[in-house]
């Protein structure tokens, strides 16, 4: 019986350690963020936005997207990413260019 107890310990604190890892989301201070956009994606937020939260930036060279969301304290966060950024079209298009 011990050894069942002793594996059922182990696989729970290894899945409360793992589960922050497992987060969607990536975040770190803002500025650093969308600099790091830049640098290593050539992303530049998409013209035209209102100046929501959340923010859509892309590159046209390199056809990847990311959505940024900007919290209050200062840190921003990838929600979201992908490639073949369809430049020019608004977010209704895109949607349903995704799902042909």
């Amino acid at each position: 019986m011990k050894p069942v107890i002793s594996a059922l310990t182990i696989a729970l604190g290894l899945g409360t350690v793992a589960a922050p890892a497992l987060a969607n989301d990536v975040c770190m201070p803002a500025q650093e963020l969308k600099a790091s956009l830049v640098d290593w994606y050539g992303e530049t937020p998409v013209e035209g936005q209102d100046d929501s939260a959340v923010q859509i930036w892309a590159s046209d060279n390199t056809g990847t997207w990311s959505a940024v969301k900007t919290l209050s304290n200062g840190m921003a966060c990838v929600t979201a990413q992908g490639q073949n950024w369809m430049a020019g079209m608004n977010t209704d298009q895109m949607v349903v260019a995704s799902a042909e």
